[in-house]
């Protein structure tokens, strides 16, 4: 079986509302290539990556000249073909090499008749548990609904996802407003929902200070851990040794190199594998073999998935004997999907493992088509800027905070 063609689709879906972030913004709908690797045997096998557009998709392009012909089984060859760790120094191609590795376990999963979670050693649990993904937003440009700015509008939001979809864990995307007013935020959503457990996320934009005197205010709450509250693990070790709560990271531990000098000295407690930031699910499943060694906890990070992505989370979360935490997911703020049967359903906070082969899910075509012609229309959006705040960028650690008393309607193309 050799690869014989590789072909990659830009789309964008609509989010339920614009989500706000400590470094900009996801203006209404999260933009995501999908990419096809079909072998010579007729099966085609299904990747997904952040972004997109004309340079995404010419940069798969490209990548027939790589992999036409290859055996979609040396998986391991693929990697050093494609993103060679010193070419990759010229070169980043990271998540390339994580939506080539995605399309070609489903089609070895497809060719064996197994899924993909059986490929990796065989699946430890049938459902993978998730954290509700609490954001700050603007109101839905369609309709003005939606917004998340108040304290009492977070609450009813976080209150609402746990009905809707059961969730037992909440975290909250913070780095946005204030620290002080993210900590009464944060504390008012733990009063909300008592017996369920919490994390923050401020996108490493604090001080250490800053960073310390929040993490010592929110010791009394039962936090699964406080995750990525300033950026470099210098100043995460330096928090670490301050504070009583497990650090976690998906921002400064994203490859072998830097889990080494976490072990060697620790800073981060927690480690979030991302399948598209670690270069595929395998490299996951290593590193999390790795952190069951020193006793280090794991999670499953969301990038902002479609359910292609989904699926190799909860593939991967199913295999992992120490999967310490439920996984995130922004999936819950989309309002459509471009696999068939439309979204994948929550079961009292969890998502089934597909059971089918492969990854365990297929291209709605017509979903395809549409939200690929959305994006012609609609391009990209800066992920890193603010629609309210043009020309604004946060510093490090930040100081230029939003004001949460600003409630003008923001207009976004959506």
């Amino acid at each position: 079986m050799k690869i014989r063609d590789i072909r990659a689709t830009t789309v964008t879906v609509p989010l339920k509302a614009p989500l706000r972030h400590a470094n900009g913004c996801h203006w209404g709908r999260f933009v995501r290539t999908i990419v096809e690797v079909e072998t010579d045997t007729g099966l085609i096998g299904l990747g997904e990556m952040g972004g997109g557009g004309e340079s995404a998709e010419a940069v798969f392009r490209a990548m027939k000249g790589y992999l036409v012909g290859h055996d979609p089984a040396r998986l391991e060859e693929m990697r050093f073909l494609i993103a060679n760790p010193t070419a990759s120094l010229y070169n980043n191609r990271t998540q390339v090499l994580a939506a080539l590795e995605f399309a070609c376990l489903d089609i070895l999963g497809q060719a064996w008749g197994v899924p993909v979670s059986d490929i990796l050693g065989g699946r430890l649990r049938e459902r993978v548990p998730f954290a509700s993904y609490c954001f700050f937003r603007y109101p839905n440009p369609a309709t003005g609904r939606g917004e998340v700015r108040t304290v009492d509008q977070l609450v009813a939001e976080a209150t609402s996802l746990k009905a809707e979809f059961g969730f037992h864990a909440h975290k909250l995307k913070a780095g946005i407003f204030h620290p002080d007013y993210e900590l009464e935020a944060y504390r008012a959503l733990a009063a909300s929902l008592p017996g369920d457990s919490y994390r923050i996320d401020p996108n490493g934009v604090w001080s250490t200070e800053q960073a310390i005197r929040f993490g010592q205010a929110i010791e009394g709450i039962r936090n699964d851990y406080f995750e990525d509250p300033v950026f470099g693990l210098n100043g995460m070790r330096r928090t670490r040794e301050m504070v009583r709560i497990p650090l976690a990271t998906n921002t400064v531990v994203v490859n072998f190199e830097q889990l080494s000098q976490n072990i060697l000295n620790t800073a981060v407690d927690v480690i979030l594998l991302d399948t598209t930031f670690w270069g595929g699910i395998r490299p996951c499943v290593k590193a999390a073999a790795i952190c069951e060694t020193f006793q280090l906890g794991v999670a499953v990070h969301s990038s902002g998935e479609l359910g292609i992505q989904l699926a190799t989370m909860l593939h991967l979360g199913a295999v992992l004997p120490n999967l310490s935490f439920a996984a995130d997911a922004h999936y819950h703020h989309l309002t459509d999907d471009v696999i068939e049967g439309g979204l994948m359903k929550y079961e009292d906070g969890m998502i089934r493992v597909p059971g089918g082969p492969g990854l365990g899910v297929k291209l709605n075509r017509e979903k395809l088509r549409e939200y690929s012609e959305l994006y012609k229309r609609l391009g990209d959006y800066p992920y890193d800027q603010d629609p309210s705040r043009p020309g604004w960028s946060p510093i490090l650690p930040n100081e230029r905070w939003a004001n949460h008393r600003d409630d003008h309607f923001i207009k976004v193309p959506y």
